[in-house]
């Protein structure tokens, strides 16, 4: 389980650094549309790339940093059953959650985008709008972060296991979102 365990750690470091990426696509994203709009307004300037590159960065923001609020442990939950458990009932229901809910469907999802992926590789497709950029950098997000978003859910289960055996110590704390 060492091995194991060391292992779902290194992959939360390259989960940390992916969110990295994934923020500052955040920042570039602000900064072109803001760009865009001063352009677009001021100079009567505009093309369609820039408001693609914008969506781009969406796309990578979100699947990059899909991972990430997994590993933080931030994820979408049933509260009125989550937030009731005590003692080790939480990781009783993440590990539920992870091997019959989120495993399975970004198994699915990575393997249903891959196709899409390499057709647009192949046929270097292009965006239709004047102006608009090559489609398949963006299209292989899809892949990679299902893909990413599983082992990071690999990585949860073998912590969640460590943490159920004594051998690693988690922050179970669970704060119900205030609305």
């Amino acid at each position: 389980m060492s091995a194991l365990l060391k292992l779902a750690l290194a992959y939360d470091w390259l989960t940390t650094k992916l969110g990295k990426i994934a923020a500052w696509t955040v920042l570039l994203a602000a900064l072109i549309s803001a760009g865009n709009a001063m352009v677009r307004y001021g100079f009567d300037i505009s093309s369609n790339g820039w408001l693609e590159i914008q969506w781009y960065l969406f796309a990578a923001t979100v699947m990059l940093g899909a991972p990430v609020v997994l590993k933080l442990n931030e994820h979408v939950r049933v509260d009125i059953v989550y937030g009731r458990l005590k003692g080790h009932g939480p990781v009783y229901v993440d590990l539920f959650g992870l091997l019959f809910f989120l495993l399975p469907v970004m198994a699915i999802l990575a393997y249903l985008s891959w196709p899409l992926f390499v057709s647009m590789y192949k046929s270097q497709e292009m965006s239709g709008n004047a102006g608009g950029l090559i489609r398949w950098p963006f299209m292989l997000l899809l892949p990679l972060g299902f893909g990413l978003v599983f082992l990071q859910g690999v990585s949860e289960i073998i912590k969640r296991i460590c943490y159920l055996k004594g051998i690693f110590q988690m922050d179970m704390h669970y704060e119900k979102p205030v609305q």
